[in-house]
This record gives structure tokens, C-alpha cells and sequence, in this order.
């Protein structure tokens, strides 16, 4: 069953509180949500009801083959199109798809922190 965009994004802000060392704030526009852990973006829900879309990190080859598979994944649509995916409510978009990468997003921004500036394990 595909996620609606408004239920898309309650997922997505769950599992990214629910994870150590989150937190999140509006530093760019009062419609973008920006997660992060120890500094470091991991996740951009957009709050603009018209376009419901959550913007996370990705492997390039991972990237590619989400784009290629789901209509409504896109390359990042504010940050690197290489290491960041758009996803958007669609065919195949399941909550627990965009729970996934919101997880795997948060581990490659972790995996890039010094290891004493890492939150505890989860």
C-alpha cells in the first residue's frame, strides 16, 4: 500500500526522532524541516502541502536504481543529485520504504562523523 504524502512524511519524522543525537529546525525556510545529528543533514521533509516530498542521503548506486524503479524518486532536489533522492507520495512508496531511508541516510551521515562526535549506538 503506498503512502499519501501527509502520512509519508508523519513516518519520516518518527523515525528520524526516534533515532540518537536528532534534531530539527527550519534554517533555510519556514517549509523545509531540516534533520540532522551531530550537524550533519540527513533529512529534508518539505512541509509546502503541494509538494510533499522528503529529500534524503543515498549511495550513488543505490540512488540510481530508486530513481530508476519508482516514479515518484527523484536525485536530490536541493543538495547533491549523486548522494541525496527525493521521494514523493506514488506507486510503491511504502511507509516502510522511505522508514528505510530515512535509517540508511542517518547511518551514512553518522558513518562520516568523527567517532567521538558519534551518538550511541542504536
Amino acid at each position: 500500500m503506498s503512502a499519501a504524502g501527509d502520512r509519508l512524511q508523519d513516518t519520516v519524522r518518527q523515525a528520524a526522532l526516534a533515532l540518537p543525537g536528532t534534531d530539527h529546525g527550519y534554517p533555510f525556510t519556514k517549509h523545509l524541516d531540516v534533520y540532522k545529528v551531530a550537524g550533519k543533514v540527513f533529512l529534508i521533509v518539505t512541509d509546502d502541502p503541494d509538494e510533499q516530498i522528503i529529500t534524503v542521503k543515498c549511495e550513488p548506486e543505490h540512488a540510481r536504481a530508486q530513481v530508476r524503479r519508482y516514479a515518484t524518486i527523484t536525485p536530490g532536489r536541493y543538495l547533491d543529485k549523486r548522494h541525496w533522492i527525493s521521494l514523493g507520495p506514488g506507486p510503491g512508496i511504502t511507509e516502510r520504504l522511505v522508514t528505510d531511508a530515512v535509517e540508511d541516510s542517518y547511518d551514512l551521515a553518522v558513518e562520516r562523523l568523527p567517532r567521538r562526535d558519534r551518538p550511541d549506538a542504536r
